[in-house]
């Protein structure tokens, strides 16, 4: 299945999918983390304190016995491996993420559990390639296309997040016709859900978590 997370910029969509992809991997699962917009290493400290329950801040300063020693406890506790894959913004579409787990599967006899894709409107169509005269509504539309069926071929689900319009940017309240570029992306994913953050719930140290579609069951 294709699940989509929308928030606006800023908002924490990546933060939310290393948040996600931690507790995956507390569960036993295997991730595998595609980044096409932060480097491997950004993403993998966040995983790393999100793990070990303390900030970014206090995750550089620890010292090297005490991150050794979180380490080997997460270690005694869960099975799930991570992967982190980076690539150029808007260079790889899924043909090249179909290689990866092939290649993950051969080298590192690494299957995944789950997939994060971060984040789908900047990756590449493999159906569309240096097109210039289509437009985002189908561009969009292909990618999500592509990766659902990606994620129906090697019957995982596939997580990533997409940004809301202008007008989405500044509402309090967020639905699907607050999705930027493409309602492609609506029509395909099986779970969409909203990140939506204002002034008053940053105060509180809050977000609020919205389903907008939900093919698993019924939204309400």
């Amino acid at each position: 299945t294709l699940n989509i997370a929308l928030a606006g910029t800023g908002v924490g969509k990546s933060l939310f999918m290393c948040h996600m992809a931690a507790n995956c991997l507390s569960q036993g699962k295997n991730v595998l983390y595609i980044t096409l917009e932060m480097a491997e290493e950004r993403i993998a400290e966040r995983i790393d304190a999100n793990l070990m329950d303390v900030t970014m801040e206090e995750l550089h300063d620890l010292p090297k016995p005490m991150f050794t020693n979180k380490v080997d406890q997460i270690r005694s506790k869960t099975q799930g491996k991570l992967i982190i894959k980076e690539y150029p913004t808007a260079s790889a579409n899924s043909a090249h993420f179909r290689g990866l787990i092939k290649e993950l599967a051969i080298k590192k006899s690494f299957n995944p559990d789950i997939i994060f894709v971060d984040y789908l409107n900047i990756c590449a169509s493999s159906r569309f390639k240096g097109a210039t005269n289509v437009n985002s509504y189908m561009y969009i539309k292909a990618v999500a296309e592509e990766l659902r069926g990606l994620a129906v071929e090697n019957n995982v689900p596939i997580v990533s997040a997409t940004q809301t319009t202008r007008s989405g940017f500044t509402a309090t309240d967020v639905g699907l016709e607050d999705t930027s570029e493409s309602f492609g992306l609506p029509a395909t994913a099986d779970f969409m859900f909203a990140l939506i953050s204002t002034e008053e719930l940053e105060e509180l140290n809050q977000i609020v978590v919205k389903q907008l579609k939900n093919r698993y069951n019924d939204p309400t």
